[in-house]
Formats: structure tokens, sequence, C-alpha cells
């Protein structure tokens, strides 16, 4: 076996595919990715996301208030993302979610993911909808008005705590 050290610049300026490859290496080492080698991206599909409001993401939220692990990577999405594209969409790595929300392995950020996009279809009435999509690079794509509606439902919870706090301290 062979070692090599490479510093924060070299990964930063290495070619896009080398990146891909040195994080799936660090994936597979960890145990959270597939042993396929990682392919070329597709195209990011964005047709398929729907643009929620402040009250789309609320109701979303009431539909899936009884699952915390689901509700938590659902605000995961009130962080910002990176915007790419045009349209634009917001990407946020699925590794990421998953340290955030301290889940075991993706495959239960994915199931989280899969309820809230069924919980999204149950509010629009349009089993089409998605709330969020995928690349093949461990990406997870919303639409930059989901990522600010998630983010103001979130900005709401606090407040109502915040105020239920104040109310009981008086």
């Amino acid at each position: 076996m062979i070692g090599i050290t490479l510093t924060a610049d070299q990964i930063r300026s290495a070619p896009p595919e080398v990146r891909r490859w040195i994080e799936h290496q660090v994936l597979a080492g960890l145990g959270l990715a597939a042993d396929a080698p990682p392919q070329p991206t597709l195209p990011m599909q964005s047709a398929h996301l729907v643009a929620l409001s402040a009250d789309d993401a609320a109701k979303v939220l009431s539909q899936i208030e009884g699952m915390l692990p689901a509700v938590n990577v659902f605000f995961e999405f009130a962080r910002p993302g990176v915007s790419l594209g045009q349209p634009p969409v917001m990407m946020v790595r699925l590794i990421d979610i998953l340290h955030h929300t301290r889940l075991q392995n993706i495959g239960q950020v994915m199931a989280c993911l899969e309820v809230i996009n069924r919980a999204l279809a149950e509010v629009r009435h349009d089993p089409s909808v998605r709330f969020c999509g995928f690349d093949n690079e461990g990406h997870c794509l919303i639409a930059p008005e989901t990522q600010r509606a998630v983010a103001s439902v979130w900005q709401t919870v606090i407040a109502k705590q915040h105020g239920v706090a104040e109310g009981e301290a008086a």
C-alpha cells in the first residue's frame, strides 16, 4: 500500500474529475459510498423540482412533524447552499446532511428525503412534484425559492419558541 499526502491547495487546483475521484475515495474509505467509481456528472435536472413558498414549506413541515429525522433533514435546507446553473438550483452535499443530522448512513438521509418528497406531493395534490432531486455525485438539488421558504419556516419556528420561552419567564 502506498499513501499520498495532498495539500488543500493541491486538491482545490486539481481538475474536477480528480477532485470527484478523491472525494469518492474518502467516502468509500469511511464506508459512506458505493464501491463503484464516480460517473461523469449528469446534467442537472431541475424541471421536476418545484419552488416552494413559505406556506408550502409550512404545510410540508406539518405533514412530517411526527418524524423527527425527516424534520431535521428538512431544516438542513434552511442553510444557504451553492447556487448553480440556469435556471439556478441550490446544491447541498448529502454527506453534509448526514453529518449535520447525525443519521447513521446516506440510506437514512435518502429515506427522509423521500418522506419529504411524498409530503410535498400530498400538499400539492400532484405525485410528479419533487422537493429535491439528485445528481450522481452525492448532491441534493432544490430550487433557490425552496431554500428561502424553508429558512423562513425555520425562523418562524424559532420565533415561536422564543416567544413561548419569554412567556414562561414572565
